[in-house]
């Protein structure tokens, strides 16, 4: 695949998938203030990935409902840890401090892409990341410094979801074309940033960060290899679409 495709691909339907997930979250959270700060949330990922599958878009592909909504399990390129289901807050807290640390490293280092359009949505993008970070941060230290039973729950939610998250940093055939050309710093970098990143926020918790070098990654999202969770999800997502394809999301 194109370099360029590639990299949008990955960027859009992580995106799009945790978009959807963190919907789930409407009515569900732990307190209204969450149920708020999930939907807005969620609100704020299919966005963006409206905006970089128009991206795909002007370089060809098909209409961006089109792209969201048509394609199976093994068409899509999202990390696996996108795709699990919510399950307790904990879970998806944690899932949601890793992946938007993740994200906000990766778009600013895209603001300064060689391909201007998608350096042009960086910038747009990272600033909407930076109080999703702090939303993360707020309630990882909060939660991790609190009672033995919180701090438990939380260290067992970030040992189970470790292994997901450095899956967001698996690479595909086009990683040499997309760091030469300058498209993307590249994943092994993205990766040592973050490492930093996550490490200094859970410093100041009662929360062990594992040895990540003793960790195996799970992968294989980026190349169509998915979870059992993510074509029921598709389904859903698609069902609006296939009644009503001129429908807007």
């Amino acid at each position: 695949m194109n370099p360029t495709l590639d990299l949008l691909y990955r960027l859009a339907d992580d995106q799009l998938i945790l978009g959807h997930r963190n919907s789930e979250w409407n009515g569900l959270g732990p307190i209204l203030e969450e149920d708020i700060a999930f939907s807005s949330m969620a609100q704020d990922k299919l966005g963006h990935a409206l905006q970089l599958y128009t991206l795909l878009h002007e370089l060809g592909e098909a209409e961006p409902d089109t792209v969201a909504f048509t394609r199976n399990a093994p068409q899509f390129h999202c990390c696996q840890l996108t795709e699990l289901p919510i399950g307790e807050y904990d879970f998806s807290l944690i899932r949601h401090f890793l992946f938007d640390h993740a994200e906000l490293l990766r778009f600013e280092a895209l603001a300064g892409s060689s391909y201007e359009p998608l350096a042009q949505v960086a910038r747009k993008v990272k600033g909407e990341l930076k109080y999703h970070v702090l939303h993360a941060n707020t309630w990882v230290k909060r939660l991790g410094s609190a009672t033995e039973e919180a701090i438990g729950r939380m260290q067992a939610a970030l040992e189970f979801t470790l292994p997901y998250a450095l899956g967001i940093f698996e690479t595909t055939d086009a990683e040499p074309d997309i760091i030469r050309s300058g498209l993307f710093i590249g994943e092994a970098e993205l990766q040592a940033r973050w490492e930093a990143s996550i490490g200094k926020v859970l410093a100041q918790t009662a929360l062990t960060l594992p040895d990540l070098r003793t960790l195996t990654p799970v992968g294989g999202g980026r190349r169509g290899q998915h979870t059992e969770y993510l074509q029921p999800l598709l389904d859903e997502m698609a069902e609006v679409f296939r009644l009503d394809p001129t429908a807007d999301w």
